[in-house]
């Protein structure tokens, strides 16, 4: 009896190892389009904070610096709270930005799917620096009526790849909990995080961040994948944080005048460098043809051998792996430098570079913004893979890689872009 409960136990144990995974599908998607009220330009930017309290004449002319090479354009979209002289910096402000931003996506995304708020099983949100109590979760939980045996998570201070790592939890929440809904839902907030004080370092990310978020609904069920738009393929997630310079190169604190704010540091792009050729090297294996893997490991061990930097590192073409890329809009600098370093072509840049444009740096959720720029433009077609990569504090560089389960019809979309898709894609001037 003892050796039959050991082998079962042994059994079980196998099993669970090896059972089959689920497959996870993105039955859709939606991106919250703020109202042409709450629509900054950069003149209206610049006059805000001109006429606001807090700001130097040297602060605001570094601000204009770095609006007109920041790569935005002129329809952008801030907080109401903060268009209000003086700005109205509140919880309550706070709260109503962030509840309006996710019940508008989540509420799109129902109505495109049809599923019913109770059929929901797992819930995650993201939003790096607002985190009030009760959670943002727990908002959503009580708005929708959500069941009690719902399973919730809410991440924070995770920075602007936490998108990505919430579809990665939620993928590994569906290989436990079968026959599931899991409803993403990615933000962050402007108003709470309005940086007050004089420090350039810091003054950076209000010229760049801007309001926007994304609701998204996955699926394990196998008779969801004929009327889902994308199956997941990979996640991927790279963290840095064990190095000092990577942990501190996106580092929220108190400037001189005890002002709270997020510092920016010169390591920055070198960082997010660092960690996407760590991500790219564990991502090219799965993803890549033989060939480009061959070249890769060849060149390898010809420096290793050699010991020499004659031998220029081989940079795998991703282009031979996907056909489209999602790339966080973060600013044009990142954009430059990934264009660069992954060797890719205007048009594969395009949706990052318009979605900065068109709406700013919207921290975890722009790789959907890009994602629906690509619908849009009529662009997906069936079997096409996407790459969406994400950088964020801490330090990450995080990937996910989707597979088009059928070619996606503009005309039937709902989307931010679909009554302006035609004015795209424009010719980004900077001074």
């Amino acid at each position: 009896m003892f050796l039959l409960s050991i082998s079962i136990g042994f059994l079980a144990a196998i099993y669970s190892t090896r059972r089959p995974r689920r497959n996870v599908y993105l039955l859709n998607f939606a991106c919250f389009k703020p109202g042409k009220d709450t629509m900054v330009s950069k003149e209206l930017f610049l006059q805000l904070c001109n006429d606001s309290e807090y700001f130097t004449p040297e602060s605001v002319g570094f601000l204009k610096k770095i609006l007109e090479r920041s790569g935005l354009g002129e329809r952008t979209y801030g907080s109401t709270a903060l268009m209000q002289i003086p700005i109205i910096k509140t919880m309550t402000e706070a709260r109503n930005e962030t509840e309006t931003v996710m019940f508008g996506a989540i509420d799109e995304v129902l109505g495109k799917t049809g599923v019913k708020p109770g059929d929901i099983g797992i819930l995650v949100v993201n939003s790096s620096l607002f985190n009030p109590s009760p959670s943002l979760a727990a908002t959503i939980v009580n708005h929708y009526k959500l069941r009690q045996s719902v399973v919730t998570y809410n991440l924070g201070g995770m920075g602007c790849s936490a998108g990505i790592i919430s579809i990665d939890l939620a993928k590994q929440l569906l290989q436990v909990h079968g026959d599931s809904y899991a409803l993403v839902v990615s933000t962050e907030n402007l108003t709470y995080n309005w940086y007050k004080g004089n420090n350039r370092a810091m003054l950076v990310t209000n010229c760049l961040f801007r309001v926007g978020g994304a609701a998204v609904l996955l699926s394990n069920r196998s008779s969801d994948r004929c009327h889902s738009k994308y199956e997941l393929v990979r996640t991927l997630r790279t963290h840095t944080g064990a190095d000092d310079r990577s942990h501190s190169c996106v580092y929220q604190q108190e400037d001189e005048t005890n002002e709270v704010g997020v510092l920016l540091s010169k390591d920055l792009m070198v960082v997010a460098g660092e960690a996407l050729k760590a991500n790219i090297t564990a991502l090219g294996p799965s993803v890549l043809p033989v060939s480009e893997q061959l070249l890769f490991l060849a060149t390898l061990f010809l420096r290793k051998a050699l010991k020499t930097k004659i031998v220029k590192p081989y940079v795998p073409n991703f282009k031979l792996a996907f056909e489209h890329f999602c790339i966080h809009a973060g600013g044009r600098s990142v954009l430059d430098e990934l264009e660069k370093s992954l060797g890719l072509l205007p048009m594969q840049m395009e949706p990052s570079r318009m979605t900065l444009y068109r709406f700013g740096n919207t921290s975890s959720s722009s790789v959907w913004y890009e994602m629906a720029y690509l619908e849009a433009k009529g662009r997906m077609k069936k079997r096409d893979r996407v790459w969406q990569i994400g950088f964020g504090s801490g330090f990450k560089c995080n990937s996910c890689v989707w597979r088009a389960l059928k070619q996606i019809d503009p005309t039937v979309e709902i989307n931010p872009w679909m009554d302006e898709i035609d004015e795209y894609p424009v010719e980004v001037h900077l001074k």
